[in-house]
Formats: C-alpha cells, sequence, structure tokens
C-alpha cells in the first residue's frame, strides 16, 4: 500500500458531497475509483464503496478515503471528479487532461 496526499486529482464539492453521502454509515469504508478495458473508446471508469486495500493501492486522504491502483492513477492524474445529477440520471464524471478521445456519456475514454 502506498499512501500519499499530494496527488494530482480534485474533486468538487459535489462529488465531496456524495462521498461522504454515501460512507456516511460506515468510516471505515473507502471510495475506490479505477479503470477497465472496454467502451466505445478503449477504457472506462469505475467507481465502488470498497473496505478493501491492495498492496498497491494509494490513498487519498480526505474527510474520507479514496482508494486508486497505481496503474489507473497513471490514466487518470491531474484529471478532476465531478458528481452530476440530472433529469436523465446521477453518476460521477470525470475531466481527464490525459484522455485524447471520450465517449458522449463521458464514461469511457481513450488515450
Amino acid at each position: 500500500m502506498i499512501n500519499s496526499i499530494n496527488l494530482k486529482i480534485k474533486f468538487t464539492q459535489s462529488a465531496n458531497y456524495k462521498i461522504l453521502k454515501l460512507i456516511k454509515k460506515n468510516q471505515t469504508l473507502k471510495f475506490r475509483i479505477y479503470i477497465i478495458g472496454g467502451g466505445c473508446n478503449g477504457f472506462q471508469y469505475q467507481f465502488k464503496i470498497d473496505n478493501k486495500i491492495n498492496k498497491n493501492d494509494i490513498i487519498i486522504k480526505k474527510n474520507f478515503n479514496i482508494i486508486i491502483d497505481a496503474i489507473s492513477l497513471h490514466y487518470i492524474n491531474g484529471g478532476i471528479i465531478d458528481y452530476q445529477e440530472t433529469l436523465s440520471g446521477s453518476k460521477f464524471i470525470v475531466y481527464n487532461p490525459n484522455a485524447k478521445t471520450t465517449c458522449s456519456c463521458g464514461s469511457s475514454f481513450g488515450i
């Protein structure tokens, strides 16, 4: 496990609020961000509530803990995580300066 505070991923106020709300009942839970292959452009952003920390995970300490593996961090470092609720649904959105292409829904990207 790598413990780091000065990573270049930012979270909007809306994302911070939603994450706190999701883990409110159990402070031992963490918010995991990870990248998987697939989607329209090659990679997809994934988010989940997790209580497991793996050997190569990086922890971003805020009012809560965010976990990201080193490979996923490589793809989204420098990005901004936002949370939006609209009439069509709610979701976390990544504004990724490393992405060369993105799909119209914003859930997949290519490098």
